[in-house]
Parts: C-alpha cells; sequence; structure tokens
C-alpha cells in the first residue's frame, strides 16, 4: 500500500528531496485510488505548499508545528509514555518487531516517528496494515484535532489516515489525550511545562498496559509467530 508510505513522506521535514517527490505522491494517491474524492482533495493544500513554498519557510513552520510542541509530536509513544522508562521498553519491543519481519528501519529516526511506522506499515499486506495504521488510532485522531485546531494544512493526513483504517476509537483515552497541554509554539513557558518529564497514563495500571501500539506489536508478534505474516 503505497499510499501509506506517501502520506508518511508529507509527515516529513521539507527537503529538497521531499519537494521533488510531490508529483510521485500525487500520482500515488492517483493510482491507488483508496482515498475518497474529498480526503484526496483536502490533500492538494498541502501539496501545493510543498511544491511552490520557500522551502525554509517549510522548515520553519514544520518545526514549530511537529518538534517544538509536544502535544503535536509525531512520535507515537511520546503521547503514552511521555519519557517514563516504559518507553524506552516499547521502543525495543517495536523495533523487535520490524526487524523480525524483515523491515530494517534507518538508523537516524526512533522506531515510533509516525512517517517510519506508516512506511513499515506499507510493507504489509493491505488488510495487516490497514489493521496496523488502525492501533494508535486514539493519537491519530488527537493529533488531527490540534492541526485542525491551528488550521494546519497537515490536518488532512491525519483525516486520510483515519478514513482509511476505520480506527475504532476510545472515547476514554481520546478524553486523556485531549486533557493533555496544547500550548501555542510562542508560548515558551507553556512549552517548557508540557516538555516537563512525566508518565502519562490511560486507564487503571502502567502506561505501558494502556499503550495500543503496543497492543499492535504484540498481536503482530503473535501472527508472524504463527505464520500469517499479519494481523487476523
Amino acid at each position: 500500500m503505497k499510499t501509506l508510505r506517501a502520506l508518511g513522506a508529507l509527515l516529513c521535514y521539507p527537503t529538497d528531496d521531499l519537494v521533488a517527490a510531490v508529483g510521485e505522491i500525487r500520482g500515488t494517491f492517483d493510482r491507488e485510488a483508496l482515498l475518497p474524492a474529498p480526503e484526496r482533495q483536502a490533500l492538494e493544500p498541502l501539496l501545493g505548499e510543498l511544491e511552490s513554498g520557500d522551502l525554509y519557510d517549510l522548515q520553519e513552520r514544520y518545526g514549530l508545528l511537529f518538534d517544538r510542541t509536544r502535544s503535536l509530536s509525531l512520535h507515537l509513544f511520546e503521547h503514552v509514555h511521555g519519557e517514563s522508562r516504559d518507553r524506552g521498553q516499547a521502543m525495543v519491543d517495536l523495533l523487535k518487531l520490524y526487524e523480525e519481519t524483515g523491515f530494517t528501519p534507518t538508523a537516524s529516526e526512533l522506531p515510533d516517528y509516525l512517517p517510519l511506522f506508516l512506511e513499515y506499515a506499507s510493507t504489509r499486506e493491505p488488510a495487516a496494515a490497514l489493521e496496523l495504521v488502525g492501533q494508535p488510532g486514539n493519537v491519530i485522531a488527537a493529533l488531527r484535532e490540534r492541526l485542525a485546531k491551528r488550521s494546519s494544512s497537515y490536518e488532512p493526513v491525519m483525516a486520510a489516515l483515519l478514513g482509511l483504517s476505520k480506527a475504532k476509537l476510545d472515547a476514554a483515552t481520546l478524553a486523556t489525550l485531549r486533557a493533555e497541554p496544547d500550548p501555542e509554539p510562542d508560548d515558551l513557558e507553556a512549552l517548557d511545562a508540557a516538555w516537563v518529564d512525566q508518565e502519562v497514563t490511560f486507564g487503571p495500571g502502567s502506561a505501558q498496559a494502556g499503550c495500543p501500539v503496543d497492543r499492535m506489536a504484540s498481536r503482530l508478534r503473535a501472527a508472524v509467530g504463527s505464520g500469517q505474516g499479519g494481523v487476523s
């Protein structure tokens, strides 16, 4: 499913290579035709900005959104484990899963980086890939809401992921995510407070027990071990 990889590419830091690939990304959406016309059209503003915008402006905007603002972090475990020790073990487990299924991630990115996760999902069979993307659906939904609040052209990417995966969202988990601080990038004091190390928990038990991507990893590991090669 190259569409998943193309959506992941749109969430990457803008570079000359990404700008040069916009035509290919657009062509992937058109050829696979997995996205309904409204969701496909909603991606055009971002594609157009990448195609014709000033690269330095694009990079500055990206940094303010995804690198400076913790609530918009594209590292999935950031929204579940924060900086707790559980996050380290979750990273190890996810990286092991990648390796066990023959996927070798780039050394420059953490395993829970959403574009990397989508690249991995794109290597699976279609049904397994979409089920996989739906596992962190609550995090993706929260990211979508926060981007929509900022009228960001990146919001349709999250909407497309939710639409493709048909993720079943959990009201309690989503409410917890919505309650997290979501400061603007120019509010330095609020940003500092949001980055204070803290363990984030969803429901009873430890943070790891409530991690959707951890559940995804265990389910995929079981499927690989039984020779299914995907998630049932």
